[in-house]
């Protein structure tokens, strides 16, 4: 099982809009894709910072579902330029896990 954390950046005074973009577009048209999204966060310390997490069966599997998800028209004309507006791209930070052997996310 592969998971992927990525920690986004957002610019000052629109994480609010972030969220609502996250919960109401991308995270349902990536998962009507078959991506699974395990869970999206808000730091509690750093008014900035969103964190969600995806989970895929293997490497195979997340290379096949990034591109039916970044590369379709729908990604680049509806929410790119959305997302560009508010996030902070050169802090982007994507973690890319591993879950051990007794993980609850097993």
């Amino acid at each position: 099982m592969l998971f992927e954390l990525p920690e986004y950046r957002i610019k000052e005074g629109k994480r609010a809009r972030w969220v609502r973009l996250m919960e109401e577009n991308i995270i349902p048209f990536q998962m009507s894709k078959g991506m699974v999204a395990v869970g999206s966060f808000i730091s509690m310390d750093e008014p900035d910072l969103y964190v969600w997490m995806g989970r895929f069966q293997n490497e195979e599997e997340s290379e096949r579902l990034y591109k039916q998800v970044y590369e379709s028209e729908y990604w680049k004309i509806e929410i790119k330029p959305e997302a560009d507006e508010m996030l902070d791209l050169e802090k982007m930070r994507v973690v890319r896990l591993e879950a051990t052997p007794k993980s609850a996310t097993q």
